[in-house]
């Protein structure tokens, strides 16, 4: 098999600084959590960005950029442009970072996502709360929907391929693989190899279970007619991301973890960090016979321009 891509994705737009004292929520925080995320074995770091005073998601481009040239200061791993930073931003908010930095790669999200966080609100107290907003965010997180509507779905590859850079599909759900054959068979600009990323276990999408990913696995070989395409699996959740990264580990799939995913390291032990993650996978690997690929071997499997060529 050829060797394992682990990608970090160190703090996302979904968690809050309520659940954990480790996420990073500044540039600095973030920049070094990457390094750290690197140092372990990850070749890709996804971000987003945070207000960096309160931790909550923004769609600010001048915090959003210097995190983008902190991240570059202090590591060469692949920075992947998260374009899903909020559901309150518009498409033309969440895309607009892709042509101001033109990154290597960035995310693509294929469909809507229901959204809801009922367990995690009934379940934290008020003393929990480190900042004001963050309970009243719980509360209405069912009332929103991360909306992606097709014109939007075109509008964002297209950038993303202006930008130069490799779209990192994500696949929430069976039916998402309906709207990307969709896409190859309407868009002469794709770059190969398609570089696709299973998400199992988010809310209202493709359960988290081990013996339901050979089925999807198949479903996009048959179905896209793609005659070659890599992926990386997502678990939400513990156990979950380390079921599903043993799962793809074995089945010649990547994999990315980290504490947008997932804040745990074991069974009610919070990870402390997303480098402590990735040493987890890392050591997987190894008892399974796979390789931890470099970043710079991670970009030439992946067809990446290269950091020489990004924006920022």
């Amino acid at each position: 098999m050829e060797k394992l891509i682990i990608s970090a994705a160190l703090t996302g737009g979904g968690t809050i600084p309520a659940q954990s004292p480790y996420i990073p929520l500044n540039p600095d925080e973030i920049a070094k959590e990457a390094q750290r995320a690197a140092d372990a074995g990850a070749a890709i770091v996804h971000i987003h960005p945070r207000d960096p005073e309160e931790g909550f998601p923004t769609g600010d481009l001048d915090i959003y950029e210097e995190i983008h040239v902190k991240i570059k200061e202090l590591t060469n791993a692949v920075i992947c442009t998260s374009t899903g930073m909020s559901h309150r931003l518009s498409a033309e908010q969440r895309i607009a970072i892709v042509s101001r930095v033109k990154p290597e790669m960035a995310s693509l999200s294929l469909g809507t996502i229901l959204m809801n966080r009922d367990p995690l609100y009934k379940r934290l107290k008020d003393k929990d709360y480190r900042f004001g907003w963050e309970k009243e965010h719980l509360k209405n997180y069912r009332k929103g929907l991360f909306a992606n509507t097709l014109h939007e779905i075109e509008m964002f590859w297209d950038s993303i391929i202006e930008a130069g850079a490799k779209p990192e599909i994500e696949i929430f759900d069976l039916g998402w693989l309906t709207t990307l054959k969709y896409l190859l068979q309407t868009k002469g600009n794709y770059p190969v190899p398609i570089w696709l990323q299973f998400v199992m276990g988010a809310f209202g999408e493709h359960p988290a279970q081990v013996e339901l990913f050979p089925n999807l696995k198949h479903t996009a070989d048959t179905y896209l007619g793609l005659g070659g395409y890599k992926y990386s699996t997502i678990g939400i959740g513990y156990p979950n991301q380390f079921h599903m990264a043993c799962t793809s580990i074995m089945m010649g799939g990547h994999v990315r973890v980290g504490l947008e995913d997932n804040l745990f390291i074991e069974k009610g032990v919070l990870a402390r960090s997303n480098a402590e993650q990735v040493e987890k996978v890392v050591r997987l690997a190894g008892e399974l016979g796979r390789e931890i690929a470099s970043p710079d071997e991670a970009r030439r499997m992946l067809g990446l321009k290269g950091i020489d060529r990004v924006g920022f």
